[in-house]
């Protein structure tokens, strides 16, 4: 049986970029508006280009999706409806999504878009895949650290279209689960504002490196192999890179699906995309290599052999051309040095290009290219005066925001819950002084669980069974397995950490979902309460004032914790025993394993405690005090519960996002 080619999706950051993935071959382009994208620092698109980008594709025949794939706050409500309801007006192709809030919006109100699940919504297995389908999610855009079994399995499973990253740059933490960006400023990943912390040198003992630095995905390798397990669509990266590399990455690909025979040829075309050192990730099969020293992009072509006072000298090989950009990368020093190549002397293998940067460089310095020059392509659209005037239905926003609120359980109790990481925390709490603890467990530990243990079956009714982040598809029948086997012996609630474990869970179980299903805003509150959440913990990185602003005040609030500021399947080494860190501001980070996965926390705690009266206040009273990322001591136990009921701060602690704000 001949497998249909999958769709060629490329992206596009501006209107050159734009017409460099038409040119190219493209299937189907994927943009940003200039709200509410996990790009905002790429130009993206007003509505009037928009409208007219959409007109220009379907012309050629090539779709159009939208990225609506970062976090909404609540106030943004009114200017999300707006926005949905301009793109179901322009008839775009798909929205691509993070927030289920958004899902609920669209899916209730503006049926006609088809709605794809943002890789930040964090699927990585077929139950994520197929609950999404189950739910009018038309397109899963899957994990990016999966491997080639799982991907097979996956695609067997799955009953919607599966999309897959296989080119351009990677995120050392799981997309949208990293924190780091968002708590080294409140430049939230999953706000679409991320300063690139995985990018960033890192002080390890006397040594610096770039500690989580990963090179550029590529996988041309094995494109076959997902054309054969029926992949749907194939995605390029890069909508903060230039029209060249568009142009140049996307033509390969265009190459390699049309012919296998075009697979050297289009290998050899990806060697000029300016991009970082590649691997094949986890579909390769290793990632032993995966970690580069040089965060930065570009081809080295040579090092210089001659510094004039105007010009610098260097051999290369490679063929150079007017426009083409060059970075000069000193031995010492990370600073960025670019130079144009214009109206430079060659002389058969030797460069000599015009430079104002001489005063800076030495001999012996790599030169980097980083821009080639492909054609030229327009920057302009049409003339946006002469655009159809648009048939928008009307948004009743009062309606949709009244519609959008919980009616006030008044008799919904004050709550103190807890999370425990481990096991040996047992014997430091009193179950007495909470109203639930919150078993978060690594898999072994889960192995020698004893529901028989008398600490167990005397507080099973206080008991919160936790699932993981991540759970990979040959690890869904064990948890599936362990629930069963928890609710028969009277374990029946549960917290789960993606809205599809749902269903892992026997019938009537008890269902809660921890701060990794995002609730921001009333719209993913409400949709929580029509999918019988019985409780859910609101994000680490909230801040205060989106807090007071929802109507939808029934979740839990944390108040103590330790951030997981990364979150990935990709193993990473420190030279310190301690598995200590430090960031330029000599802040210290600490380096965890848990089945698999390494997790980075600061070395002190969120802790918010003295909020805690304004809080009830404002009719917040269920709040969770989180040791899982803590170390394991008795006496951290009892003077935590002490300052959370004088509701007193703790030094030394971090707000996180709470007073700064989460931008």
């Amino acid at each position: 049986m001949v497998k249909r080619k999958p769709e060629l999706l490329a992206p596009v950051g501006n209107v050159e970029s734009f017409y460099a993935a038409l040119n190219a071959g493209a299937d189907a382009v994927y943009l940003g508006l200039q709200e509410f994208n996990a790009r905002g620092r790429a130009s993206n698109f007003t509505k009037p280009l928009l409208q007219l980008a959409v007109q220009k594709a379907h012309e050629k025949k090539v779709k159009v999706y939208i990225t609506l794939n970062i976090l909404i706050k609540n106030k943004e409500i009114d200017q999300l409806l707006d926005v949905l309801s301009f793109l179901s007006a322009v008839k775009v192709d798909g929205v691509i999504i993070q927030d289920w809030g958004v899902y609920y919006l669209a899916r209730k109100y503006f049926s006609g878009l088809s709605i794809h699940a943002s890789t930040q919504m964090g699927n990585h297995n077929s139950v994520g895949v197929n609950f999404g389908a189950s739910n009018g999610i038309v397109r899963t855009v899957l994990a990016r650290e999966l491997t080639m079994p799982e991907m097979e399995l996956i695609s067997k499973q799955s009953n919607a279209e599966l999309e897959v990253f296989v080119h351009g740059a990677l995120c050392y933490s799981f997309s949208g689960m990293c924190l780091y960006s968002s708590y080294s400023g409140g430049q939230g990943a999953n706000r679409g504002i991320c300063k690139q912390s995985c990018r960033r040198i890192y002080q390890d003992g006397i040594e610096q490196h770039a500690l989580f630095s990963l090179k550029d995905n590529q996988q041309i390798q094995n494109l076959q192999k997902l054309i054969e397990l029926g992949v749907h669509s194939i995605k390029i990266e890069g909508r903060m890179k230039s029209a060249d590399y568009v142009f140049q990455v996307c033509q390969a690909y265009r190459l390699a699906i049309d012919n296998p025979l075009n697979l050297t040829k289009a290998a050899q075309m990806l060697e000029m995309d300016m991009g970082r050192e590649k691997t094949s990730y986890f579909l390769g099969g290793n990632v032993s290599d995966g970690i580069t020293d040089d965060p930065t992009i570009g081809v080295l072509i040579g090092q210089i052999s001659e510094v004039g006072k105007k010009t610098i000298t260097f051999q290369s090989s490679v063929q150079l051309e007017e426009g083409y950009r060059i970075r000069i990368r000193k031995a010492n020093d990370d600073q960025q040095l670019y130079v144009k190549m214009e109206n430079f002397t060659r002389k058969g293998a030797v460069y000599m290009v015009p430079a104002d940067i001489c005063q800076q460089v030495s001999k012996g310095d790599d030169v980097i290219l980083v821009r080639v020059k492909t054609q030229p392509f327009s920057s302009r659209l049409g003339n946006a005066n002469f655009l159809p005037e648009l048939k928008k239905s009307a948004v009743k926003k009062q309606e949709i925001r009244k519609n959008l609120q919980i009616e006030a359980n008044k008799s919904q109790k004050p709550m103190l819950l807890v999370r425990i990481g481990s096991p040996e925390w047992l014997p430091k709490l009193r179950f007495d002084d909470y109203d639930a603890v919150i078993l978060s467990y690594k898999r072994s530990d889960w192995e020698k669980f004893d529901v028989n243990l008398a600490i167990h079956q005397q507080n099973r009714q206080k008991i919160r069974i936790e699932l993981p982040k991540f759970i990979s598809e040959n690890q869904l029948n064990f948890y599936k397995n362990l629930a069963d086997k928890l609710f028969q012996a009277g374990f029946n609630h549960f917290f789960i950490s993606h809205l599809s474990q749902k269903m892992l869970l026997p019938s009537g179980a008890k269902v809660s979902c921890n701060e990794n299903v995002y609730v921001l805003n009333d719209a993913a509150a409400r949709l929580m309460h029509e999918e019988k959440i019985g409780e859910f913990v609101y994000p680490l990185e909230n801040d205060l004032d989106n807090l007071l602003s929802m109507t939808n005040k029934q979740g839990i609030v944390p108040l103590y914790y330790y951030p997981e500021l990364f979150y990935s399947r990709m193993p990473v080494r420190v030279g310190q025993e301690s598995n200590l860190f430090a960031d330029e501001t000599n802040k210290k980070f600490r380096i965890a394993a848990k089945d698999g996965i390494t997790i980075v926390y600061p070395t002190i705690p969120v802790a918010l405690f003295h909020y805690r009266n304004q809080l009830e206040k404002n009719g917040f009273n269920r709040f969770l005090i989180d040791y899982s990322g803590e170390m394991i001591s008795a006496n951290v136990v009892k003077r935590i519960l002490k300052k959370f009921i004088g509701a007193e701060s703790i030094n030394p602690s971090s707000n996180f996002n709470f007073k700064l704000g989460l931008k």
